[in-house]
């Protein structure tokens, strides 16, 4: 018997969770008690001079990697361009 409001479900389309998205009740409680919101306060102030300042470093180093790739496949597309 299929309960009021719930409709009639093919058996592979079963909902989980409310409407609402949340996931419901179990998953309000299983986020609220064991995963809990994320902190980010102090995430990287938090640490040590020294992690600060790897962090930086890599940072910048990556950034560094990225305008090299981007500048490599801008030269690649010109070389292609210059063949034809």
């Amino acid at each position: 018997m299929v309960g009021e409001g719930e409709g009639e479900r093919m058996s592979g389309d079963e909902q989980v969770g409310d409407a609402s998205g949340k996931g419901g009740r179990l998953m309000g409680w299983v986020f609220r008690n064991l995963a809990g919101p994320s902190q980010v306060q102090g995430a990287v102030q938090g640490g040590s001079r020294l992690a600060r300042e790897a962090w930086k470093q890599d940072l910048e180093r990556r950034k560094q990697w990225s305008r090299e790739q981007r500048e490599l496949k801008r030269a690649q597309r010109e070389a292609r361009r210059t063949d034809r």
